[in-house]
């Protein structure tokens, strides 16, 4: 993906600013106490972060006036400006148009990581992946009710890879109970 202004990217402060931007155009204001609890609370607490990150993100955001601060007693509160609303709009864009012709850079965050085999990172990554779909499906009855729910679109994505991951090397795996052979 293209760095509009330098933003997106793998980086913790990026994202974090980019997350805050997010934040601020869905929510309204924000200061950064509130957002660290928000991204703690997003991440089941496995990520926290400092004032020394929320902070400098903010404050980047105020520099390339992507978002404006202002005083409110003692907080520093923080709203998007329009350049932030565009900045969104073209991330989004970029994000949704990468698809599956976007750049694979599972190698290169493997090698990253320091993982010699690609394809156990890429499965560790799924299984977190997986991991978070199913979290998700049990604290929100809705995603997982009705025809074409996600709990239907994430099965229904299992099957389709299943089914690929098959055509790869049909001699390979053996038949699961109740299957049946082709052509019997």
């Amino acid at each position: 993906m293209s760095s509009p202004r330098g933003l997106p990217g793998p980086r913790p402060g990026r994202l974090l600013a980019l997350y805050a931007l997010s934040v601020m155009e869905r929510d309204g204001p924000i200061y950064g106490y509130s957002l660290a609890d928000r991204i703690a609370e997003r991440t089941d607490g496995g990520w926290r972060p400092g004032p020394g990150a929320i902070y400098p993100a903010l404050q980047s955001l105020v520099r390339r006036k992507l978002a404006r601060a202002s005083s409110d007693g003692r907080r520093r509160v923080y709203r998007i400006s329009p350049a932030g609303r565009s900045l969104l709009r073209r991330v989004r864009r970029q994000w949704t148009g990468l698809g599956r012709a976007g750049p694979d850079l599972g190698r290169l965050w493997s090698e990253i990581a320091g993982v010699s085999d690609p394809g156990q990172h890429l499965l560790g990554h799924l299984r977190r992946h997986l991991e978070g779909l199913a979290t998700y499906l049990e604290r929100d009855p809705q995603a997982r009710a009705g025809r074409g729910s996600l709990r239907d679109q994430v099965l229904s994505e299992l099957r389709a890879t299943e089914s690929r991951l098959d055509a790869l090397a049909p001699g390979d795996r053996p038949r699961r109970p109740g299957a049946r052979r082709s052509g019997a």
